[in-house]
């Protein structure tokens, strides 16, 4: 069965290529995405498209959590929100007992809030798959194969290994 999450925290290229690896994702939105009271502003973030029989929400929380800044509150933040946003109430609680089970067993304080998803702007064409289409950028190299890295150690299950042969 398909379902879908919304994540947020760094840039949207970085996040984008790392859901994009993973098996069991089927598709990645990449854009702004807003939410409610102090979050109505847009930040970078993806909603991923993923089949639970094959990937949990679990993993992938953890990934989202491991591969970006979630434990550091720093001057980007309203640019890049640290979140997991949520489309229902069933969804949203069980989010929460993740993220508090990961909460108890991170090193690192974990400052990503759980959030509902209250609206979604696309990115332009041109810059959406931004890894996949330029690799050997600067950008690529500097901060999203660092990412990919750590999928590859502690993920390897879970990645598709056709899109991370080369890394």
């Amino acid at each position: 069965m398909t379902e879908k999450i919304g994540l947020g925290g760094g840039c949207h290229w970085c996040t984008e290529a790392v859901f994009q690896s993973l098996i069991g994702v089927t598709h990645v939105d990449q854009g702004w995405m807003a939410s409610d009271k102090d979050n109505i502003d847009f930040s970078e973030a993806i909603i991923v498209h993923y089949n639970r029989g094959i990937i949990p929400l679990e993993i992938l929380i953890q990934i989202h959590l491991e591969t970006h800044q979630s434990s550091i509150n720093h001057a980007m933040r309203r640019k890049y929100r640290s979140a997991i946003y949520y489309f229902d109430k069933k969804q949203m609680a069980r989010i929460r007992e993740i993220v508090r089970t990961l909460r108890k067993t991170s090193e690192n304080p974990i400052i990503t809030q759980v959030l509902p998803f209250v609206e979604f702007k696309v990115s332009r064409e041109v810059i959406q798959n931004y890894y996949y289409k330029n690799p050997e950028k600067p950008f690529c190299k500097n901060y999203i194969k660092p990412k990919l890295k750590i999928l590859l150690e502690r993920y390897s299950k879970y990645i598709s290994n056709s899109k991370l042969k080369n890394l």
